[in-house]
């Protein structure tokens, strides 16, 4: 453990810090800007694997229509689904963990950061000394920027999220990014799957907000920079469609509801019709317009308890 913990330090760490000194240097000691800029970095660094993931997204797509007909046909067989559903991605170059790597990639670079952020930005005398020990001492300029200002727009990037003004507004645009997020980048799933899906959907989100309460305010202003980033590049290699369909589908709900009204009531009237034609032909005229005027009550509350719904 002691081995994992040094080779996470040399390797991620003190990299991490010593990056973010000198790019707070060059953008004119504002410590926000050199988050927004480190951000930039890695996610330019890991833009192949995005581009590859958003590939790997569409092309899952793509293959939703054969997957519903594999399910229809062996829908009595989990195991026989399965294997047919592997051999289906594997004929078509398609791996769903390819849908994943940024994400698990992203995992340690955001670990790291909590406690480079935490190096840089040192609250105690005695922690301030253990800084000095983790600078490049051939780097120019990074002594002589320590200590560095944290302050951006009115936020303390080196303190807790709650210790700020406004302590919630960084974990609700972190909660929002990251649905958003989820939502570009979400590999299509199937109906078994579709309500863990949907549950991941709205927890993680909620997860992360609530976690970066307790998280420095720069992890959070590097998080939802990073998602931003992430929605962008989902957005033009596999399109707008999932983001979009999020507006459209609360435009479309009042829309879809006034036309199965007029569906039934159109189908209430043609009823009316049958049954006042049938009831002239009848010999006996008179049970007959009874019946059908109770069909009639019976059908049009049916009809308000699906709008009602």
């Amino acid at each position: 453990m002691g081995f994992i913990s040094v080779f996470f330090n040399v390797v991620l760490v003190n990299p991490m810090i010593n990056i973010l000194i000198m790019l707070y240097v060059f953008c004119f000691k504002n410590f926000g800007v050199a988050i927004i800029v480190f951000t930039f970095i890695v996610r330019g660094a890991l833009t192949p694997l995005s581009v590859r993931q958003s590939k790997q997204f569409k092309a899952m797509a793509s293959l939703q229509p054969k997957l519903k007909s594999l399910q229809e046909k062996f829908k009595n067989d989990r195991s026989k689904i399965s294997s047919e559903t592997m051999k289906l991605y594997r004929d078509n170059g398609v791996s769903p963990l390819g849908c994943l790597g940024p994400t698990f990639l992203q995992m340690p670079v955001f670990f790291a950061l909590f406690w480079a952020l935490r190096g840089t930005l040192p609250s105690t005398p005695e922690n301030l000394t253990k800084l000095s020990g983790k600078l490049y001492f051939w780097l120019p300029g990074v002594y002589q920027a320590i200590p560095i200002n944290d302050n951006f727009l009115g936020l303390s990037l080196g303190k807790i999220t709650t210790d700020n003004p406004l302590p919630y507004l960084l974990p609700l645009l972190v909660g929002i990014s990251t649905f958003f997020m989820q939502k570009s980048s979400s590999p299509p799933s199937s109906s078994q799957q579709e309500s863990t899906q949907r549950m991941l959907l709205w927890m993680m989100p909620g997860m992360l907000g609530y976690f970066t309460l307790f998280f420095e305010t720069g992890l959070a202003l590097y998080w939802i920079v990073s998602n931003v980033i992430g929605i962008i590049i989902q957005g033009f290699v596999v399109g707008w469609s999932p983001i979009l369909s999020i507006f459209s589908r609360s435009k479309s709900k009042p829309n879809n509801e006034i036309e199965s009204t007029q569906v039934d009531t159109q189908n209430l009237n043609e009823e009316e019709n049958s049954d006042e034609v049938s009831g002239n032909d009848s010999k006996d005229s008179g049970r007959s317009d009874r019946n059908s005027v109770k069909r009639i009550r019976r059908r049009a509350q049916r009809s308000k308890n699906r709008r009602d719904k």
